[in-house]
């Protein structure tokens, strides 16, 4: 068991250790080349050999504990306590350099007391993008919020602030952005609109940690924020999240929704003391055990990101080259992350080639690629249902961002170890692929 373990560990320190240097390394040495012309190479569809032959076994293998973790867990089954809670909120501080933070037993239950704390009058209106998850969407039937869809940029699939100022209202009251698969919204633009129009600016930052918009990390941007920490997460706890407040009061107020143990931390004049014992009826606090591989994943978050970054631009940068092949668009200022999955997009027109054939003729050559289609939330039946909202949803006419994003995103794998022939062979396959794409179409 334990050789087991020292393996594992052994092949994330070389993946954090190579992989910073794998894009130049491949440029360097002629290895990627691209646009190289393949015409004269059979495709695998019509009988020729896979481009793709290396074992991609565990190459995506997510998330990754060690023998620290396992010790350090151990340690809390044979002395239980709560201690590691207070261990994760002070480390996520230090790391965010933000004042408040509130560790919660998953994003869902963060978002929902951001929520709460907001205490908007009932039938005040969010903004939220369409393209996008419910789990800071739905919550808000529960303090007779409004939640009003728009449309998405198709080329970052991140809330469209255009679009935004289409659905603005009297009763418009916040905007709330959402990062989307390791793409951080241009926050600096959206705290702007904010301010022009007295929104206040939320952020869901599920998909996001450690990325950043002009220096700033996510969650730093919006008067308040929420981390999802499940196990797919870029800093997974099996189960778990995390909220940040800038302001005492919506930190105050959030606390007391889901922890009735906490009242009587506030100073004297907070006025949540009270609700000592009680609180709001919730209870959220996150399991020590989650607190501690918290830790652990955020001492650990910016050398797996850099890594998996340098990884996925050896790959992109190449294959990018290709016509009609683009990633999400990334604005100078931003530094994203990855989550999950590598996501592109397939312009038919300019490829020559369908996102169907393409697809086809990606994976015959052995690449694990599909296409990527997001149900759209304003479509879910809870919406349009007048018996869950006292102030009912407002649903959109039109989203032409998100429909362009649906029929043109597929997914690639996100490599989460040291995937060298991987990066060269999905790259020779995709420029196999688009060498012989007239004879596809």
């Amino acid at each position: 068991m334990e050789k087991k373990h020292e393996s594992k560990e052994a092949t994330r320190r070389d993946f954090l250790k190579t992989t910073g240097a794998l894009g130049a390394g491949l440029y360097m040495s002629g290895a990627v080349v691209p646009g190289r012309a393949r015409a004269a190479e059979k495709l695998a569809l019509e009988g020729g050999a896979k481009a793709v032959t290396a074992s991609a076994a565990d190459s995506t293998k997510w998330p990754l504990y060690g023998d620290a973790e396992i010790e350090a867990v151990s340690a809390l089954l044979r002395d239980p306590g709560y201690g590691p809670v207070a261990d994760f909120e002070e480390a996520w501080k230090a790391f965010h350099d933000c004042p408040f933070t509130k560790a919660h037993f998953n994003g869902t239950s963060a978002l929902t007391s951001m929520l709460f704390a907001l205490d908007l009058p009932a039938g005040s209106e969010i903004l939220v993008p369409n393209y996008s998850t419910w789990f800071p969407v739905v919550p808000m039937r529960f303090f007779d919020l409004v939640p009003v869809f728009v449309d998405v940029n198709p080329y970052t699939m991140n809330l469209d602030l255009e679009d935004c100022k289409k659905h603005l209202t009297g009763k418009t009251r916040a905007v709330l952005a959402v990062h989307w698969f390791g793409l951080p919204c241009e926050m600096d633009d959206i705290v702007d609109f904010c301010k022009e129009h007295d929104l206040i600016p939320l952020e869901d930052a599920s998909h996001a940690h450690g990325a950043r918009v002009n220096g700033v990390l996510t969650g730093n941007w919006g008067r308040m924020a929420g981390f999802s920490l499940q196990g797919s997460k870029p800093l997974p706890t099996i189960e778990g999240g995390m909220a940040m407040y800038k302001d005492r009061g919506d930190f105050e107020r959030a606390v007391t929704y889901g922890n009735y143990d906490l009242p009587n931390t506030f100073p004297e004049d907070s006025p949540y003391r009270k609700y000592q014992g009680t609180a709001f009826g919730s209870k959220l606090r996150i399991h020590p055990v989650a607190a501690i591989l918290g830790q652990f994943q955020l001492d650990q978050l910016e050398e797996r990101n850099t890594a998996g970054k340098a990884q996925m631009k050896a790959l992109n940068d190449r294959i990018t080259q290709l016509e009609g092949l683009t990633t999400q668009y990334v604005r100078p200022g931003i530094d994203r992350v990855f989550y999950s999955k590598n996501m592109m997009f397939i312009d038919e027109a300019k490829a020559g080639i369908s996102r169907e054939k393409a697809l086809q003729a990606l994976q015959a050559e052995g690449v694990d690629v599909s296409a990527f289609t997001w149900t759209l939330l304003h479509t879910y039946p809870i919406f349009s249902e007048e018996k869950y909202w006292r102030h009912m949803p407002v649903l959109p006419e039109a989203v032409p961002g998100c429909d362009q994003a649906n029929r043109q995103a597929i997914q690639l794998p996100y490599w989460t170890s040291d995937q060298p022939e991987l990066v060269q062979q999905y790259g020779d396959a995709f420029e196999k692929v688009w060498a012989n794409r007239k004879s596809l179409a």
